[in-house]
Formats: structure tokens, C-alpha cells, sequence
């Protein structure tokens, strides 16, 4: 068993004008495929491990072996995050939310305007490399919450519905230092329908597993 780069959900060009064609291809082909790359070689140290899906890795870091319990952090879940990224975002994406997640922003945010602005100072403040997310910890429970490195909420306990990437190698080409112009430029790409999928998986008990156990 090994881990896998899924290819992205459209051409590397289709989130222009928001997210460039080379920096969409550098992100996904060499951020990304060094993430998985790196994961799978450290699990050929502790083969035992090699029935398990990234998120079930990331999910008790304890339970890790302490020689590659880091390399796992780092690359599991920059591989878990990066999934779940691709799959949020399309072409023609962005405007209001709708459906379930819409109730639930307007019931714990209120005006989704309001929503954006804490979600968008959230990523502008976590410092450093990391990303900004929607997460919940079940019930009616929905929050912002922001995670250095690639570091996942689903280690602390914590699904995310979705999030951000506000590592700089996510927007540096086309934004440079300007990150809350590309925080506000990314809501016109968020694909919706995804999700509201990822957030009926998750109350219904069966959330979105990212990425489920790759094989060969």
C-alpha cells in the first residue's frame, strides 16, 4: 500500500484569475508530491503502519513511533490538507453559501459578511507558514480556528469543513506579501457543493476521509 498524489479536479489554469496556472502547478506537483513522497518514505521504516489512511495517522499522533511521529505531522497531513484543498475549490466557484452550511454560518456567525471578515483576520494573523479553517467539534458546535504548518484540526480533535492555505507558496507568485488581498480573492473559487458534502458527511456521522487509504 502506498499513498498517492490525486491529480487535481481541473487544469491547472481554471482558478485563474484567482489562483495563477504556475503556482497551481508548483502547489499541487511539488508541494504536494513532496508531501506524499516523504510520508511514504517514512512509513517504510514501520511497516506496520501501512494499512492506515493518512487521516487515521494524523488522528492520535501519539500512537506514532517517536522516529517518525514529525515526518508523519508534517507530511500526512500536509497530504490530508491539501486533498481536502483541491476539492473545495472550482471554477465559476465563490458566492453566498447555500444550504446547510449557510444555516449553520448564519447561526454562529450571523451575517455571512461577518463570517468572512473573522475567517479572513484569522488567516492574516496566523503567523508564519499555516492555514485558516471552519471546523467543528460535533453538535451545533462551527468555529475559526488557525493551525501553524501543516499541521490538521483532525489532530487536535477538530474536523474541518474546510480552510485555507496561507503557506506563502499558496499565493506568493501572483499576490507577493499581500496576503489579505489573496484571502479575499479566494472566496470566488470555493466550491460550495463540496462543502456542503464534507459537512453532511460529518453530522451524519461519517465524515469525509482525506484521502481515504491509496493503494496501487
Amino acid at each position: 500500500m502506498a499513498h498517492e498524489l490525486p491529480a487535481l479536479p481541473y487544469a491547472y489554469d481554471a482558478l485563474e484569475p484567482v489562483i495563477d496556472k504556475q503556482t497551481m502547478t508548483i502547489h499541487h506537483d511539488l508541494h504536494h508530491g513532496a508531501y506524499v513522497k516523504n510520508l511514504n518514505a517514512a512509513l517504510e521504516k514501520h511497516p506496520e503502519l501501512a494499512g492506515k489512511s493518512a487521516e487515521d495517522l494524523i488522528k492520535d499522533l501519539n500512537a506514532i513511533p517517536e522516529d517518525i511521529r514529525g515526518a508523519v505531522r508534517n507530511n500526512a497531513g500536509g497530504h490530508v490538507n491539501h486533498t481536502m484543498f483541491w476539492k473545495i475549490m472550482k471554477p465559476q466557484g465563490g458566492g453566498d453559501p447555500t444550504g446547510p452550511i449557510a444555516e449553520a454560518i448564519q447561526k454562529s456567525f450571523g451575517a455571512f459578511k461577518d463570517f468572512q471578515t473573522k475567517f479572513n483576520d484569522a488567516g492574516v494573523k496566523q503567523f508564519g507558514s499555516g492555514w485558516v479553517w471552519l471546523a467543528s467539534k460535533g453538535g451545533t458546535d462551527l468555529h475559526i480556528m488557525s493551525t501553524p504548518n501543516q499541521d490538521s484540526p483532525i489532530s487536535q480533535g477538530h474536523y474541518p469543513i474546510f480552510g485555507n492555505d496561507v503557506w506563502e507558496h499558496a499565493y506568493y507568485l501572483k499576490y507577493n506579501n499581500r496576503r489579505p488581498e489573496y484571502l479575499a480573492a479566494w472566496w470566488n473559487v470555493i466550491n460550495w457543493d463540496e462543502v456542503n458534502k464534507r459537512f453532511a458527511a460529518f453530522k451524519s456521522g461519517k465524515p469525509v476521509q482525506e484521502p481515504a487509504l491509496a493503494s496501487r
